[in-house]
């Protein structure tokens, strides 16, 4: 089987990872990190690791896979995707600026307007819902 570049810095990231939050007890990957030597290295390190197998899956993995820990932890997997994606959306696509200083402010920048919008979805309900309460009491009076 052939390594891929990413294959081969799963597991030292993660160990760094690991020495740098030792309270981390799992890890998560998208299905294209999966290979055997990758998750016994990283279940070594971690109590759980969620490394989802592409293709055939003995029983084994199958009931690992569909097991409430497993699926919960692959739902926590695709909430922080989704955040990358916002974040994506709010100007982390691309770093236009230069150097280590350049992408912290630009990451910065990013996760600050995303908190601005999530600020506002929340007082624009807020509104709404306040608008719905006048509307039905009107209704009640009249």
């Amino acid at each position: 089987m052939r390594k891929s570049t990413e294959d081969k810095i799963v597991v030292p990231l993660m160990r760094e990872t690991k020495e740098r939050f030792p309270d981390l007890v799992s890890c998560s990957f998208d299905k294209g990190f999966y290979n055997p030597d990758n998750r016994r290295q990283l279940e070594e390190i971690f109590d759980l690791v969620v490394l989802p197998k592409k293709g055939r899956r003995s029983e084994e993995e199958k009931a690992f896979e569909s097991s409430d820990v497993f699926t919960q932890q692959r739902r926590k997997h695709s909430a922080v995707e989704s955040g990358i994606n916002a974040l994506e959306n709010h100007g982390l696509d691309r770093c236009l600026d230069h150097g280590l200083r350049g992408f912290e402010r630009y990451v910065a920048l990013a996760v600050v307007s995303r908190n601005i919008q999530i600020l506002g979805t929340i007082l624009w309900k807020r509104k709404v819902r306040r608008l719905q309460r006048e509307q039905a009491q009107k209704r009640k009076a009249a």
